[in-house]
């Protein structure tokens, strides 16, 4: 048996026994990756922080009858993603209304450099929000979490190969959702065009 496989299994044990110093282990050493999950679901420091939280605590409540199948990475990843998924159905409502509420507001005109990166910035936030949910998953575990393939693939207990389809459809629905802002394509959103300037003939 792998030494790693060995270490997970003995702080398994210790954990169902009630050992709160092996809980502090594996506090330590996943709950900074717990926050970054459940922040790229619910795009808030504080609620993720929250969501952690509620997965070790919940972790701790549930010790007698642990069943860690993998590896506690591969485990509180699974069940932060989880937990954090219900908290922004549950919220989702709300969110909305917000943000409708939010573009109604007047706002002070700003330069022209800050709107074209405000721009910019919300371009590429609705093009990921708008990609299909479960490439969107893949993408953000991804570039937002740093996962390696394989660890996005134990995350959401589908195969590689899967991710492998999922990160490529997204990045090519990314290319062509953002293809006005790319340099050098036709329709490109350049400074003149932004300012209403006209192109010289």
């Amino acid at each position: 048996m792998d030494t790693n496989d060995t270490s997970e299994r003995t702080l398994q044990e210790r954990i169902r026994a009630g050992d709160e110093s092996a809980f502090d282990t594996v506090f330590r050493s996943h709950y900074a990756h717990l926050v970054r999950m459940a922040e790229s679901v619910v795009r808030e420091r504080a609620l993720a922080e929250e969501v952690a939280q509620e997965v070790m605590l919940e972790l701790w409540r549930r010790r007698e009858t642990l069943q860690v199948e993998q590896t506690f990475r591969a485990y509180l990843l699974r069940s932060t993603r989880n937990r954090a998924l219900n908290h922004v159905r549950h919220q989702r409502v709300v969110a909305r209304e917000a943000a409708i509420a939010a573009m109604d507001s007047p706002s002070a005109p700003s330069a022209e450099d800050e709107m074209l990166g405000t721009e910019l910035e919300q371009a590429v936030h609705e093009a990921i929000n708008g990609l299909p949910e479960k490439c969107r998953e893949v993408f953000r575990l991804s570039r937002e979490q740093g996962l390696k393939y394989a660890e996005i693939a134990v995350t959401l207990e589908i195969s590689v190969k899967t991710v492998e389809k999922r990160m490529g459809q997204a990045l090519a629905e990314l290319r062509d959702r953002l293809q006005q802002w790319l340099p050098g394509k036709p329709g490109g959103r350049g400074r003149a065009q932004q300012s209403g300037e006209r192109e010289p003939a």
